[in-house]
């Protein structure tokens, strides 16, 4: 079993990551590096949960026979005896410094470098590889500036103490030093409101009556969203109209208007489409046409607002399915009938077990307990 632990689960571990990805990501809509760079986060971070265990044990292990040595070594007459149980999930040595150092330059890689230039990658405006690169290495320089800011000012101590002279290693030390005071630094904002949140959050699941309540304000707030995301989708199309109208189909910046109207919802597409005169010639009037900058600030506005509308639309289908599910354990709860009684039918996919596992009574009978 020699570090064979550690290779059956790295490899469960990549296929569970895999399945999750599967699960909440299409593959077919989705651009091949946007899946291998969201995977080979999740793969790292899923790798460092499960790897950890073994790590521990093996060192307890080591620990263990070093103590025994020591002892033996300290007393040699009288040694008392200490068996050092080598664990199943054992790995040799030479290994783990080896892997941990792979997942945490990896993972700095990802955090500082690819994942954030992918992020304004995808939301840029621009309509050449060269433009969408040009855009997020501009909007990434607060990103990089602040890391940059945390190891200048780290390289500046260390230049000045008399006693430290600069090498790979201490530059590199100086890195690994920027990048966990930012990291720690957004843990503990982050925790520090997670740390109230999350248990409070699970301890009002259990009260009904109140989550129903909270559910309803959430949907009022979230109502409010969603029209102003509806409107702002309407006043970009409505720019994106006028944009195209004017823009004809032999016109040099006519690529660009194809190019943001596969960006519009279908039905903003069709409506467009029909409004299209492909006869008329854009010098025969004397019109006044956007410039290429305009239209990648237009594209990019296109963008934000359909992810905005989307995103509202998704949350709020789903916190009606909330409100309607509590509703329905309010109104259930004081009937008689012992049977859970749905308002509307669920839309949500269910498994084979559901319907002998998640019966009207044991639904009832779960909800009554809470």
């Amino acid at each position: 079993m020699s570090g064979a632990a550690l290779g059956i689960e790295i490899v469960v571990v990549f296929f569970l990551a895999l399945f999750l990805l599967h699960r909440y990501a299409d593959f077919r809509k989705q651009q091949r590096m946007v899946l291998f760079g969201t995977l080979l986060a999740w793969y790292l971070c899923f790798l460092i949960v499960f790897i950890l265990p073994l790590d521990i044990s093996t060192t307890i292990y080591k620990q263990c026979k070093i103590d025994h040595e020591e002892h033996a070594s300290v007393s040699p007459v009288t040694p008392v005896p200490k068996v050092c149980y080598k664990p199943w999930s054992y790995i040799p040595d030479g290994i783990m410094p080896v892997f941990w150092r792979v997942v945490y330059w990896t993972s700095q890689c990802l955090t500082w470098l690819l994942l954030p230039f992918m992020q304004s990658y995808a939301r840029s405006g621009g309509f050449s590889i060269t433009g969408k690169i040009k855009t997020a290495l501009i909007e990434n320089a607060i990103y990089y500036g602040t890391y940059l800011l945390i190891f200048g000012s780290l390289l500046i101590y260390v230049a000045v103490h008399p006693q430290w002279h600069l090498s790979w290693y201490e530059l590199q030390t100086i890195g690994i030093t920027a990048a966990n005071t930012w990291g720690l630094f957004l843990l503990v904002l982050l925790l520090g409101y997670g740390l109230v949140e999350i248990p409070r959050s699970y301890w009002n699941a259990s009260r009904q009556g109140h989550l129903l309540i909270k559910t309803y304000f959430k949907a009022a707030k979230l109502m409010t969203e969603k029209a102003d995301a509806e409107e702002n989708l309407e006043d970009v199309m409505e720019e994106v109209r006028k944009v195209q109208e004017s823009i004809k189909y032999n016109h040099p910046l006519r690529k660009y208007i194809d190019t943001i109207l596969r960006k519009c919802p279908v039905e903003y597409q069709e409506k467009m489409g029909r409004n299209m005169d492909d006869y008329e010639d854009f010098d025969d009037k004397q019109n006044t046409y956007p410039s290429e900058k305009n239209l990648v600030k237009l594209h990019k506005q296109v963008i934000y607002a359909v992810q905005r509308h989307n995103r509202t639309h998704v949350q709020w289908q789903i916190l009606l399915q909330q409100a309607m599910h509590l509703e329905d354990v309010a109104k259930n709860e004081t009937s008689s009938a012992h049977q859970f009684v749905h308002s509307f039918p669920s839309t949500e996919p269910t498994s084979w077990l559901s319907p002998y596992l998640y019966t009207p009574t044991n639904h009832t009978y779960l909800f009554s307990k809470q």
